[in-house]
C-alpha cells in the first residue's frame, strides 16, 4: 500500500502538461471547487470568484457573449455596445460594403443610433444558466435509455437537452435555448442555457489598413501592430427581449457591462480572459498528434495552397472581386497558415516526444494501480488511428475540395429529380438554388480558375481506386486534360449562365437534370464524402469510449489537482500575466508594441502594410490624447500568457479588477501546437491594447460619442 501511495504521489508531480494548474481554459462553474481563486489571487487578482461568475447575481459573465457563430464579444456600455475583433465582424462588414461604399477599405463610423447599420444573419448570445446533468446522463446509460455511442452524438444530446429544457421551469424560457455537451471526453455533462439576440448593428469599424494591418504576412506573428477591433450594438424590443430587426427596436440594457481601464499594465501584470474557445485537443495521444499532422494538416495545406494562389491573383485585378473574396481569402488563409505553423511547432517543440514521455508515466501509473483498461488504452487508440489514417486523409482532401470549389458545393443535386419538375414547386426550388449560387459573393469565372487549380491537386494526391468513378471516367474522356473538363462543366451546366438556366426552365425534365455535368460532378464528390463520413462515424464510435477511459485514468492520476476539459465552444476563463518571450537563442521579444512599429512597417506598394494618411498625421503630431504611454508613445498590442484558441477572438482581456485593458485576437507562431500541448515558455496571446482601440475611435474615426458612452474606471 505504501508503494502504491508513493507511485500515485510521484505520478501527480509528473503530470502531463495539460494537467498543470496554470494553463487551461477553465469552467467558470468549477472555479471554487477547483480552488482556482487562490491561484488567481496569488498572481494578483483583486476581485472574488463571485464577481467573475455568479449563478444568482450580476457578474462579469453577464457582459460576455458569443459574437456571430464563432467569436466572442463583450458589452462595454449600458446601451448594448459591443467590442469584438475586426476579423470577427469582417464578413458582415464585407456584406455591407460595395464599390461605392467600401467600408472594408475606408472604415465606417455611425454618427448616431439611426445611422447604425443592420447586419443580416448576425447574433449575440448570452449564457443564462449552467446546470450539471452528469448524473442524468449516467442514469440514462445505466437503464438503457441512452447508448454509449449516443452519449457522444450531438443529435442524441440535442434531443436530451430539449427534454430537460421542457422539464425545467426557467424564467424567460421563451427566449432561451439549451445545449448539452460532453466534457472531459464524456466523463462530465453540462446543460447550458443561452439567450440569443438577432438584431445586431454595425456601429463602427476602422479601415482594413488598421483593423487588418499586416494581413496574411503578420497573421500568427509577433511583433504585431494590428488594430483588430470593430464595434457593434445589440438591439431588443421595448421590454429588452430578443426580436428580429425592427427600426423601432431599442439598444439593449444589460445587468452588467465592462469598465475600461486606461492605466495599462507592466511585465507581470495579472490578465484574465473570458470567452468561448472553440476546440482544443490537449488529450491526444502521440499517434493522434502524428495523424493531425499528416492526415489533416498536410492535405489542408496542399488544397488551400492551390485555392489561395488563384484568389490572391484575381483580387488584385478587380476591386469588385477584391470585395467579393476578401472574407473568403481571410477564412481560407487563416487555417492554412495555422496548419503550417502547427506542423512546424509540433516538430520544433518536440510535441510527439513529450507525448510519448507522458504516456509512459500514465502506463506506469495504470500498472501500479492494477488497471488493465488504463494500461492498454493508449496502444488501442494509436492502433485504431493508424488503421484509419488514409480514411482521415481522404476525408480532409474531399472536404477541402468541396469547400474551396463553390460550383461543387453550391450546385443542385440530382436528388432534386424528386421535385415536381415543371410545376411551380419544382420551378421555385431550381430558382432558389440559382439565386443562392449567384449571390453577390460568387464569381463564376474566378471559381472556374480555382477549380482548375484545386481539382488537379485533388487528383494528384489520390489514386484512381480512391476517386469517384464518375471523375475517373471524365479524366479518361478528356484524355487527362483536367482544364478542358472543368471548362466543359462550367460552360454547360444548367447553372452556368442565365441563358442555360432559362432554357432548362422552359422545359425542365429529370433526364436533363441527371445529365447536367456540374450536378454529376457534385453528386460524385458528395457521394465519396458521405461514404468517408460513414467510415469516420464508425471510427469515432470506437475511439470516443477509448478516450473516455483515457481521460478517466488521467483524472484519477491527477489525484484531485485541477484539470481543464478541452475547449468545446462553451464559456471559459483563462488567467495569466503580461510577459515577453524568447523564441530562439539571442532573440528576445518585448511584451508591447507601439505606433512607431506601424510606421516602420509601412509599405505603400504592399496592400497589407498601407498606413492611412490621417494616422500618419496623428503620429507625426503625437496627437494621442489621454491614450499615450508615460513615454509619449502610442501602445498598439501586448502579450500575455493566457491560454486561448479560435473562438476566443474578440474576448476581452481584463486586469486584476476585472476592467477591460485589451482584446485578444491571435496567438504567436511558435505556439501553434498549443491546441495540442501548452508551453508556458512559448505560448502567448496577442492582444490589441484598449487604449489603441479608443484612440482609433476618437482620433482617427472622429466618433467621440462612443467614448462618452463608455465607463472609464478611475
Amino acid at each position: 500500500m505504501k508503494k502504491l501511495f508513493l507511485m500515485i504521489a510521484l505520478a501527480a508531480t509528473m503530470l502531463p502538461a495539460q494537467l498543470r494548474a496554470d494553463e487551461g481554459m477553465w469552467l467558470l462553474q468549477l472555479m471554487r471547487s477547483q480552488n482556482l481563486e487562490d491561484r488567481m489571487k496569488e498572481l494578483g487578482l483583486e476581485i472574488s470568484a463571485d464577481d467573475i461568475y455568479s449563478p444568482d447575481a450580476p457578474s462579469l459573465k453577464d457582459a460576455i457573449g458569443i459574437f456571430g457563430g464563432g467569436c466572442t464579444g463583450e458589452i462595454v456600455s449600458p446601451n448594448g455596445l459591443v467590442f469584438t475583433n475586426h476579423h470577427c465582424g469582417y464578413s458582415y462588414i464585407q456584406q455591407l460594403s460595395s464599390v461605392e461604399h467600401n467600408y472594408l477599405k475606408d472604415g465606417f463610423w455611425a454618427a448616431n443610433y439611426a445611422a447604425e447599420l443592420p447586419c443580416e444573419g448576425i447574433s449575440f448570445t448570452f449564457v443564462s444558466k449552467i446546470t450539471d446533468v452528469t448524473d442524468e446522463i449516467n442514469a440514462r446509460l445505466a437503464d438503457g435509455r441512452m447508448t454509449l455511442e449516443q452519449s457522444f452524438s450531438s443529435k442524441a444530446l440535442k434531443n436530451v437537452a430539449e427534454e430537460l429544457f421542457i422539464a425545467d421551469d426557467v424564467e424567460g424560457k421563451e427566449y432561451l435555448r439549451a445545449e448539452l455537451k460532453p466534457y472531459f471526453e464524456g466523463n462530465k455533462y453540462y446543460l447550458v442555457y443561452y439567450k440569443r439576440y438577432t438584431d445586431v448593428r454595425l456601429v463602427g469599424t476602422p479601415p482594413s489598413s488598421v483593423g487588418k494591418f499586416g494581413g496574411e504576412t503578420d497573421n500568427w506573428m509577433w511583433p504585431r501592430h494590428t488594430g483588430d477591433f470593430s464595434v457593434f450594438r445589440v438591439y431588443a424590443d421595448a421590454d429588452g427581449n430578443p426580436t428580429d430587426y425592427n427600426p423601432n427596436n431599442v439598444p439593449l440594457s444589460t445587468p452588467k457591462h465592462l469598465k475600461i481601464s486606461l492605466n495599462g499594465y507592466e511585465e507581470g501584470s495579472y490578465t484574465m480572459i473570458m470567452g468561448f474557445p472553440g476546440s482544443t485537443s490537449r488529450f491526444l495521444t502521440s499517434g493522434e498528434v502524428e495523424s493531425r499532422m499528416f492526415a489533416e494538416n498536410d492535405p489542408r495545406i496542399a488544397m488551400r495552397d492551390a485555392a489561395l494562389t488563384v484568389i490572391r491573383q484575381e483580387m488584385l485585378k478587380d476591386e469588385a472581386v477584391n470585395i467579393q473574396y476578401a472574407n473568403k481569402l481571410a477564412r481560407i488563409s487563416n487555417y492554412w497558415k495555422n496548419s503550417i505553423g502547427m506542423n512546424t511547432a509540433i516538430v520544433e517543440n518536440g510535441v510527439v516526444e513529450k507525448k510519448l514521455a507522458n504516456e509512459k508515466i500514465f502506463v506506469d501509473f495504470a500498472r501500479g494501480i492494477g488497471n488493465s483498461d488504463y494500461a492498454t488504452v493508449i496502444d488501442r487508440i494509436n492502433t485504431l488511428v493508424a488503421d484509419n489514417a488514409r480514411m482521415l486523409y481522404l476525408s480532409t482532401l474531399t472536404m477541402e475540395l468541396i469547400m474551396n470549389v463553390e460550383f461543387i458545393y453550391r450546385n443542385l443535386s440530382s436528388a432534386y429529380k424528386d421535385a415536381i419538375v415543371g410545376e411551380e414547386a419544382g420551378r421555385s426550388t431550381f430558382q432558389g438554388v440559382h439565386d443562392w449560387l449567384y449571390d453577390r459573393d460568387y464569381n463564376h469565372e474566378v471559381d472556374r480558375l480555382i477549380a482548375k487549380s484545386v481539382l488537379p491537386r485533388f487528383i494528384e494526391l489520390t489514386v484512381e481506386e480512391e476517386r469517384p468513378a464518375h471523375l475517373n471516367a471524365m479524366i479518361k474522356k478528356f484524355n487527362g486534360d483536367i482544364e478542358a473538363y472543368i471548362d466543359y462543366v462550367y460552360d454547360n451546366s444548367i447553372l452556368s449562365s442565365q441563358k442555360n438556366f432559362d432554357k432548362f426552365m422552359k422545359k425542365p425534365t429529370v433526364k436533363k437534370l441527371e445529365k447536367d455535368p456540374a450536378m454529376q460532378l457534385r453528386d460524385a464528390v458528395f457521394d465519396m464524402y458521405m461514404g468517408l463520413t460513414a467510415q469516420n462515424k464508425a471510427f469515432e464510435s470506437v475511439l470516443n469510449p477509448l478516450h473516455k477511459t483515457y481521460l478517466a485514468g488521467l483524472l484519477e492520476m491527477a489525484a484531485g489537482s485541477p484539470v481543464a476539459p478541452d475547449a468545446n465552444f462553451t464559456m471559459r476563463l483563462t488567467y495569466g500575466i503580461v510577459k515577453p518571450y524568447e523564441p530562439r537563442d539571442g532573440v528576445i521579444y518585448n511584451y508591447i508594441t507601439t505606433l512607431k512599429g506601424v510606421m516602420e512597417k509601412e509599405d505603400a506598394e504592399n496592400p497589407e502594410f498601407v498606413v492611412p494618411a490621417r494616422l500618419k498625421e496623428l503620429y507625426n503630431a503625437k496627437d494621442y490624447g489621454r491614450y499615450a504611454l508615460a513615454s509619449g508613445e502610442m501602445p498598439v498590442a501586448f502579450l500575455s500568457t493566457n491560454d486561448i484558441t479560435g473562438g476566443n477572438s474578440g474576448s476581452g482581456v481584463l486586469n486584476a479588477r476585472g476592467e477591460l485593458i485589451g482584446l485578444a485576437f491571435d496567438g504567436n507562431w511558435e505556439s501553434l501546437s498549443g491546441d495540442i500541448t501548452f508551453d508556458d515558455n512559448l505560448q502567448r496571446c496577442i492582444n490589441v491594447d484598449i487604449r489603441y482601440v479608443l484612440f482609433v475611435i476618437e482620433k482617427l474615426g472622429g466618433c467621440k460619442r462612443l467614448i462618452d458612452e463608455l465607463t472609464i474606471a478611475e
